[in-house]
């Protein structure tokens, strides 16, 4: 009786072992460029594209259907991978009999595990806009050619899918571009690779189309205004004394704004009067201002931080006046306030010494302004208080509580315990708050 060595066809033997290999090459690159393709940023890939770079274009066209490609390269990879089971198994059956089916799921587990996952994928996700580069030509073809059958299975998945109540929309995104960069930059902050300062300077300017003026506006409590009626003289000491450059003019009460004096346009038209016109410092008491006044700019209360800094831009303004509905004035903003929530507090030579930076007290607790804006107490203390009710601190614990809170009162609520330090009138001035546990 011959043996076992001596009836095996080594030819044979020899050829289904370099046609495993060979699918263990192939499965590896499959699932080098799954990853590759999946992992590999978008954005990078234009910047790339946008050099000059075929391969990332092709990546770019490749993973626009995202559905499409991972069917492509699964199927790809399943087909390769049982190909190189099945020869495997009878590779080995010939070599050792019946004990050849345990051997060739040991040995084809750790190759495919080791050469055909681990491997290629490790480089992909170390790589993966070089990688996607690589291959995306390559599987372009395949999807191309796979394209009928993964049609196929993704009807039938749909259809089961709906059965369960599912139902998939291949429109969607799974998460927007803004999304995606606002987890991102948060996430790198965490990590420690963007400072908090970067950090709040990029979502800044990302949130400014979900944010409006009347978030960020003076209230008209706090503006300066000229009554019209109110002697030149008067006007020009109140110009200049003022730390503002525009001041809006008002005629027989506040709601009634005419216009913006600008004090530029003011200094020039009293200049003309005294050297050209009848001369002397006498002529200022000829001045009109509403003849020097600029015309109001009035904007809804409702309209979008990004929005409106547009429309400064387009309209070589950094004034307007904001009103309600009803046409009230409700307060004023201007494109410094804009750019303040985009890189912090901007001061000049003409503005109120900046206020010390808060700093907790012994038992860990802040002492703050109760009309300072939730956002800035945010920025400045890492806290995660929500500005979607209130914007002020005070206006947060008036919601909060449904009343308004007289001296002394403390509420818990948000993780947070809040104490009314002081109160006038109906305002709350101050408040103590520290976070809890």
């Amino acid at each position: 009786m011959e043996s076992t060595v001596e009836t095996i066809n080594w030819g044979a033997t020899l050829g289904t072992a370099l046609a495993i290999l060979f699918l263990l090459m192939l499965s590896a690159f499959f699932s080098g460029s799954e990853t590759a393709l999946t992992a590999a940023s978008r954005g990078k890939l234009r910047s790339q594209a946008d050099k000059g770079s075929t391969g990332a274009t092709r990546a770019l066209s490749v993973t626009e259907d995202n559905e499409r490609l991972i069917g492509s390269v699964l199927l790809g990879n399943n087909i390769v991978n049982i190909l190189a089971a099945s020869l495997a198994t009878a590779l080995f059956t010939a070599l050792f009999g019946e004990g050849g089916v345990a051997v060739a799921t040991l040995v084809m587990t750790a190759l495919v595990l080791i050469f055909a996952e681990v491997l290629p994928k490790t480089y992909a996700i170390s790589n993966p806009e070089t990688a996607a580069a690589r291959v995306a030509p390559v599987i372009a073809i395949v999807v191309r050619i796979f394209s009928p059958v993964v049609g196929v299975v993704r009807a039938l998945v749909r259809g089961i899918l709906r059965i369960f109540g599912v139902d998939i929309d291949p429109d969607a995104d799974i998460m927007s571009a803004h999304e995606e960069i606002v987890g991102a930059i948060t996430l790198g902050h965490t990590e420690g690779g963007v400072e908090k300062e970067d950090r709040d300077r990029l979502l800044g300017a990302l949130d400014l189309g979900d944010r409006f003026v009347e978030e960020i506006m003076l209230h008209r409590s706090g503006i300066e205004m000229v009554d019209a009626a109110t002697p030149p003289a008067e006007i020009l000491d109140q110009v200049l004394s003022s730390r503002h450059t525009r001041l809006p003019v008002y005629r027989d009460e506040p709601e009634n704004i005419i216009g913006v004096l600008h004090s530029k346009d003011l200094l020039r038209a009293i200049d003309r009067m005294v050297r050209t016109d009848a001369g002397g410092i006498e002529a200022v008491a000829r001045l009109d201002v509403t003849g020097v006044m600029m015309e109001p700019y009035f904007i809804p209360e409702t309209t979008t931080l990004d929005d409106q800094m547009r429309e400064f831009l387009k309209r070589h303004t950094h004034f307007a006046l904001v009103v309600d509905e009803y046409g009230a004035l409700q307060g004023l903003i201007t494109l410094e306030d804009i750019l303040e929530e985009i890189v912090g507090e901007i001061t000049d030579e003409y503005d109120h010494p900046e206020e010390p930076a808060l700093a907790p007290e012994a038992d860990g607790s802040y002492l703050i302004d109760g009309a300072m804006t939730i956002r800035d107490l945010n920025r400045a203390t890492d806290w995660g208080l929500p500005d979607d009710e209130a914007n002020t601190v005070a206006g947060l614990v008036i919601h909060e509580a449904q009343t308004i809170p007289t001296t002394g009162q403390v509420f818990s609520f948000h993780n947070f315990r809040f104490e009314v330090a002081a109160r006038e009138a109906n305002r709350i001035t101050q408040l103590r708050i520290r976070p809890l546990g």
